[in-house]
């Protein structure tokens, strides 16, 4: 039976939300996962010159949006219907109650009439609402408007408007709100789990380890079915001092997903890192900053469970007599148990000279 779940992620302006995207793409589809992502309507809407400002009124506006939402979320339901895969997500970037902050309660009692549902139908269509909160509370320093050209608060304003958007959510029977009392890492791994919670899905990592094993087996893990492999090509593009850039193509055989990752070291010595998910042009485009000093990283990668514990096998082009494994788990001293066909030579957790941006170096 085909199993299709419908979530949204939702929050306050400059909340993680695009960088969020990338961390359930990353971590569902090892898991066997179909994600599909309905983008946010308000920004294509406003980006494209429809807006409250431009149209007759702001609740002339809100009928559009709100059309459109519901017609988006609807065909991208038809089309997973049509998809062979078991399990699909669906991840909605912001949901029909996020419209209900921007007018007042008749007002969007109004339009949900005029589309002939009920307020509970509205509620019921979404499984789990997951809001994640700005970062203009308990995060001030890292508040900005300049990623995303259709966004203008200020922080107070970001504030009151976090606020609202909590309340028009407030009433779903699987809201959650991800807070900014952990690190922004620690923020994404909450959502991460909370999201793994309600799907059911046992996803039990805090940390990785890293180990160079000796060349394995391929066709053990080719005859594995519950083995899932892609393809991964990680390219690093021109920096400033203190940046580290990089751009990433990840799938198999014609299908791929695309993603630019920015890490920059603040002056406190904190690494502050984003990634954003990029359409194929997108990507071809940043291919042309390529930092030519370093080589394209590419790798094979295999993923797979042994005794409750995940497995991420690589690959690389690089070599023909090693390659590398990382094991998530939740205890750093907690003890491994590998596959009779791996081989250990050492451990590399923590060790600089085999991350990916060292081995990149020509």
């Amino acid at each position: 039976m085909q199993q299709i779940t419908k979530i949204v992620i939702t929050g306050g302006p400059c909340a993680g939300k695009t960088t969020a995207m990338s961390w359930i793409q990353n971590s569902f589809t090892r898991r066997g996962y179909v994600v599909l992502f309905v983008p946010e309507t308000a920004t294509e809407l406003i980006s494209g010159g429809v807006a409250p400002w431009t149209c007759g009124t702001n609740f002339d506006y809100q009928v559009c949006q709100c059309a459109l939402q519901m017609e988006k979320e609807r065909i991208f339901k038809k089309a997973a219907r049509t998809m062979p895969q078991e399990k699909i997500l669906i991840v909605c970037d912001r949901g029909m109650f996020d419209n209900k902050a921007y007018m007042t309660d008749k007002e969007f009692n109004d339009i949900i009439d005029r589309m002939g549902l009920t307020l509970d139908e509205v509620t019921n269509q979404y499984g789990a609402v997951f809001h994640l909160m700005t970062a203009a509370k308990g995060a001030e320093e890292y508040y900005t408007t300049a990623n995303n050209s259709a966004r203008t608060e200020t922080v107070e304003q970001a504030v009151a408007l976090d606020d609202t958007i909590i309340h028009c959510w407030k009433d779903h029977p699987h809201f959650r709100v991800i807070d900014n009392s952990t690190d922004f890492e620690g923020k994404m791994v909450r959502l991460i789990s909370e999201i793994s919670e309600f799907l059911g899905v046992h996803l039990p990592y805090r940390t990785k380890r890293k180990f160079l094993i000796e060349y394995p087996d391929i066709n053990i893990l080719e005859a594995d079915n519950e083995c899932h492999k892609v393809e991964v090509v990680r390219t690093y593009l021109l920096s400033n001092p203190g940046e580290e850039i990089r751009i990433r193509r990840r799938g198999t055989g014609n299908y791929f997903t695309y993603f630019l990752n920015t890490k920059i070291t603040a002056a406190t010595g904190e690494i502050i890192e984003t990634e954003k998910q990029l359409t194929s042009d997108e990507y071809q485009v940043l291919e042309l900053q390529a930092d030519p000093e370093m080589r394209k990283i590419s790798k094979k990668r295999y993923c797979f469970t042994f005794e409750k514990q995940y497995f991420e096998l690589d690959i690389y082009s690089l070599w023909d007599d090693q390659a590398i494994v990382e094991v998530e788990t939740s205890e750093i001293e907690k003890p491994i148990h590998f596959p009779e066909f791996i081989k250990v030579i050492r451990e590399l957790t923590g060790v600089e000279s085999y991350r990916n941006a060292v081995l990149a170096r020509k």
